[in-house]
């Protein structure tokens, strides 16, 4: 049985041992150690990564009570003794995360009487899940500040092992999984919990605790939080976005939100105003086309520059309400679209036209038989669909 050392110091960076096997995986080549500080994915913890000897370490997992370590490749034949490191800055932001947990689950089940129902540890941010369906934004303040001020009392984390017994006449979250021997991990003063996770000795070592947002998740709270460099880089980003914005404004930081309220109002009053224009200006093109159409081929063809597809099914709805019998074909220049619209009068369904006709020029859409959209990959095929279907929709 692999010896884990992770176990004896959460600390312990590199450390000399003995390949007992090298085994042949679906995952790749794993190896098992004599003794072994990688740990193990487990808990909301991913497994640790390294090097054992000059060869990486990708991954480690527990499989029926072995430390298996993915690697590139055989570190050398069982027997042969190999130098170990583990990729310290990731296995320390781990530590920081899972601690940074524990405290925020202790303080939630404390101050909002809430227990933890799960735990993610992602490479960017972390997440737990609190069974609780409401909550208010004074009760999440309360909370990070009574987090960090935990933080600040630098409470001692210790980690030891206990009989179930034992373990039985302690305050534990909950009952432990396990049998026999059970691992506690004690942040003093606050809370006694069953984890086999790799944790910092003190709180203070997690620096600041920041949630960054809170969401309903399948009826409970979910947090998104970051702890230790992790907070720091994000609070870093955040002062570098908003000096940014407070100085292409022209603005005091914290005058920002009023700043950006008025910026917003402004917005949408602006484009409430350009939406009555462009209204207005399809009128006048529709009645420009039609007028086109009814001098020569009896259809509405246009091709647009300086449009949109979604601008041009406003415009072909315009159209259409002038004139129910028309065939409208409108395509944008830039977007290599088009729509195909009429208004309930003309002899053919605009969807059934494209399904028929789409796939031989590499165009892929659809639609009904009052209006339908395709797009193609390219110019040529664009162009040479336009001029077939307009051509088609002529002789109609």
């Amino acid at each position: 049985m692999t010896h884990k050392r992770y176990y004896d110091s959460a600390y312990l960076q590199e450390w000399t041992t003995v390949i007992q096997e090298v085994i042949s995986d679906p995952k790749g080549i794993c190896v098992r150690l004599d003794e072994t500080a990688f740990y193990p994915e487990g808990g909301g913890q991913p497994g640790d990564s390294g090097w054992i000897g000059e060869v990486r370490v990708l991954d480690t997992w527990s499989q029926n009570g072995e430390v298996l370590h993915l690697v590139e490749a055989s570190p050398g034949e069982p027997g042969s003794e190999v130098f170990c490191k583990l990729n310290w800055e990731r296995r320390f932001d781990h530590m920081e995360q899972h601690s940074g947990q524990h405290l925020l689950s202790a303080t939630i089940l404390g101050l909002m009487q809430a227990a933890t129902l799960s735990f993610h540890l992602g490479a960017d941010y972390a997440t737990i899940d609190v069974e609780r369906s409401e909550w208010t934004q004074e009760e999440l303040h309360a909370v990070e500040r009574e987090v960090n001020i935990r933080i600040v009392r630098n409470l001692p984390i210790r980690s030891y092992f206990v009989s179930s017994e034992e373990a039985a006449r302690l305050p534990l979250v909950k009952a432990p999984s396990v049998e026999g021997e059970v691992r506690i991990v004690e942040i003093e003063s606050i809370e006694y919990n069953a984890c086999g996770g790799t944790h910092v000795s003190t709180t203070g070592e997690l620096g600041i605790l920041k949630l960054l947002r809170a969401e309903k998740q399948k009826g409970h709270l979910r947090l998104t939080f970051k702890t230790g460099l992790r907070a720091l880089d994000e609070f870093v980003t955040q002062t570098k976005v908003l000096s940014t914005l407070s100085s292409k404004l022209s603005t005091p930081k914290d005058e920002l939100i009023e700043r950006l309220d008025k910026l917003v109002e402004e917005d949408r009053r602006k484009q409430s105003e350009l939406n009555t224009l462009q209204q207005r200006l399809d009128q006048y093109i529709a009645d420009e086309l039609l007028n086109e159409a009814l001098r020569s081929e009896g259809i509405v063809a246009e091709l647009f520059s300086d449009r949109n597809a979604k601008e041009l099914q406003s415009l072909a709805t315009t159209i259409a309400a002038k004139n129910a019998g028309v065939p409208i074909l409108l395509g944008s220049l830039t977007e290599f679209k088009f729509i195909l619209a009429h208004g309930g009068e003309a002899d053919f369904s605009c969807g059934a036209l494209f399904k028929e006709t789409l796939s031989t020029f590499g165009g892929r859409g659809g639609g009904n038989d009052r209006l339908a959209q395709a797009g193609f990959p390219s110019a040529s095929e664009f162009t040479n669909f336009y001029d077939m279907l307009k051509q088609r929709l002529s002789n109609l």
